[in-house]
């Protein structure tokens, strides 16, 4: 296997964190935080100099506060008179929003077709639009609510609908008509630090396709968890729409439609353009980090593998996806009552051989190898737990024009025909067959695990065996919980990737809902990487990510079948990612430091300090004092 030492990292550690796992405590002694330095000006809490005044300020929902500018800011912002007398406190200004919110999340639906999930997301967009503080402090106080508008199910709604729902530019957009334009276009963006870019083609929106320029809605959605769960300073971060056409022939055709009526470019062409865009941001922002988002598989990978090595980079369809899926493997182990360095023993089918299916299969294959040594040896050992069906059945060594991608996972024939099965056998023969421990859906077909396929899962080996409906959106699950518990039994793992209920069983008995949802890992993934000052983002990085994310559950929520934290949590979450991928990044010596702690004060920081530091570093949504300055 060429370059097969380059593609393992750390292995070592990864056993010794694997069979010295105990939870970690989720509260710091305040000793050791008293004794420890503080690092750097928590974010937020300086102040901010402004070239503007009077409404020029309050039209502007960076350093808009509305009502609650204090007097003497209102003096020396030139605001007395301009807004009514009575100054109200931030607690005020969002009792007042959420008892408007409720009353119009009915009244603001445009007729009974229009889901009350788009009248939610269109009133916070409007608040949006209006003072971004106060947005995301109602986003991130009622994070378990308003996570499913802002990003996945609502947001493909959102898309889908975008040309309608339009009302004023968020982002850049690069088309493209931009060729040879785009060194130049950056610095039409007004910050002049960006920290995070999520970029989308708009080529595979969710499970929903092609969506063209309307993809952009994916691009803004994401930062603002970014900025809620992780808190990157909203000031920066930049959503992007690459635009080089669209394949859907109903926006083709649309005169509505707001992006390039051209198909798509493809080959060298469209490589040139996100060539372009890359060398562009990184020009002017030589610290920012990218996240591909939603390309289609075909680009999904090679893209990844022609920029990872030299930007900061990382796709989270491919990564990201892969992460949470490996987070919620090792938990599914866990809650069998098992320690997670057996994760080599299980079976699993996956269904899908997208960008996703595949992200996710190499990254558990490589957890698998280095929990088995780390050799070639391990890596063809992991390689047999897998059992890959797409659209045209089993993948097999027999397939022709066989995905470069997937070939890796192609079943060898005598094997298959030991276990009774053939090229292109149905899902339903091949858990029948292969009794797995895991079924584990990234498909993006809704119901794709019919109740025939549950119930050959009843036949699986394992004690408690583990069902992933990851695909999103909602419409896409490959199943439902209710299903799954009602065909396999209630001894299951279940997860998800939009979310779902719990399942009332009977007697007392709750059949959990996991969502496995990115949002577990991303904002860390992104936050770690910025505080550490990585240039790259490594295998190890990733890993680091997964593995403290399976570790966050206690033995005794595992055992009950819960595998992923509620949400309500994603702030403290994505201090523990970000502190994991942190610590990989000194341990792998590719952390080069951030603002005032170089690389070499990185080092001596305790895992404590290590928290501390990411902690101060996160942004909140509180008003800053504003300062006029005129230049």
């Amino acid at each position: 296997m060429s370059n097969f030492s380059n593609q393992i990292r750390a292995s070592s550690a990864l056993i010794k964190r694997l069979k010295h796992h105990h939870h970690h405590h989720r509260s710091s002694n305040p000793l050791l935080l008293m004794q420890s330095r503080s690092y750097t000006t928590n974010e937020c809490h300086r102040p901010a100099i402004v070239q503007k005044r009077s409404l020029d300020i309050l039209h502007d929902p960076w350093f808009n506060k509305g009502t609650a500018f204090s007097m003497t800011e209102r003096d020396r912002l030139d605001l007395r008179g301009l807004l009514p007398p009575n100054v109200m406190t931030p607690e005020q200004q969002i009792e007042r929003y959420m008892v408007d919110l409720k009353r119009l999340e009915v009244q603001a639906r445009d007729g009974p077709s229009d889901p009350n999930a788009l009248a939610k997301w269109r009133i916070l967009n409007r608040l949006h639009d209006r003072n971004e503080v106060m947005y995301y402090k109602v986003l991130i106080n009622n994070i378990e609510e308003y996570a499913p508008v802002v990003y996945t199910p609502t947001v493909g709604l959102v898309c889908q609908n975008y040309s309608g729902l339009f009302r004023r530019p968020r982002g850049m957009y690069f088309s493209a008509e931009d060729r040879g334009e785009m060194m130049s276009m950056v610095y039409n963006w007004p910050a002049d630090q960006v920290d995070m870019i999520v970029v989308t083609d708009g080529s595979r929106i969710l499970g929903l396709g092609d969506l063209g320029v309307q993809g952009i809605g994916i691009a803004i959605g994401k930062l603002d968890l970014y900025v809620a769960a992780a808190g990157i300073n909203p000031q920066r971060v930049l959503p992007v729409m690459i635009d080089v056409g669209t394949n859907n022939e109903k926006l083709l055709e649309d005169p509505l439609y707001l992006g390039l009526q051209e198909n798509r470019l493809d080959g060298d062409e469209y490589v040139a353009v996100i060539d372009e865009f890359m060398e562009a941001v990184f020009t002017r922002w030589p610290n920012v980090i990218v996240q591909f988002e939603d390309f289609q598989s075909k680009w999904a990978f090679k893209l990844l593998q022609r920029y990872r090595n030299t930007y900061r980079m990382f796709n989270d369809d491919v990564q990201g996806t892969a992460g949470v899926a490996i987070a919620g493997l090792l938990g599914a182990v866990r809650a069998q009552g098992r320690p997670m360095i057996d994760f080599p023993k299980q079976k699993i089918v996956v269904a899908g051989a997208g960008s996703a299916g595949i992200g996710v299969l190499n990254t558990a294959r490589k957890t698998m190898a280095r929990m088995l040594g780390n050799n070639e040896h391990a890596f063809d050992s992991a390689q047999r737990q897998f059992w890959v069906v797409d659209a045209k059945g089993l993948i097999t060594q027999d397939r022709e024009n066989i995905d470069p991608d997937a070939l890796p996972f192609a079943r060898k024939v005598n094997e298959i025909n030991r276990q009774d099965l053939r090229e292109g056998a149905s899902l339903v023969e091949v858990v029948q067959k292969v009794k797995p421990d895991v079924l584990l859906g990234l498909s993006a077909v809704g119901g794709l695990f019919s109740k025939e396929v549950l119930e050959a899962l009843k036949g699986s080996t394992s004690t408690r065996p583990a069902i992933f409906a990851m695909s999103n959106p909602t419409n896409n699950a490959e199943c439902t919980p209710e299903e799954a518990y009602s065909s396999v039994g209630e001894n299951i793992i279940f997860a998800s990737g939009s979310p779902f209920n719990d399942v009332d069983l009977g007697n007392g008995l709750i059949g959990h809902c996991n969502q496995g949802n990115n949002m577990y890992l991303f904002p860390g993934i992104g936050l770690g990487t910025l505080l550490s000052g990585s240039r790259i983002i490594t295998d190890g990085m990733l890993q680091a990510a997964a593995e403290c994310l399976a570790a966050y559950m206690t033995e005794e929520e595992v055992l009950k079948g819960v595998i992923f934290p509620s949400i309500s949590s994603i702030r403290d979450i994505t201090k523990e990612v970000a502190a994991a991928v942190v610590k990989e990044a000194i341990e792998e010596d590719v952390a080069e430091g951030y603002r005032g702690m170089d690389a070499r004060e990185l080092r001596k920081l305790s895992q404590e300090e290590i928290e501390e530091f990411v902690k101060n570093n996160m942004w909140n949504p509180d008003y800053p004092t504003l300062v006029y300055r005129n230049d």
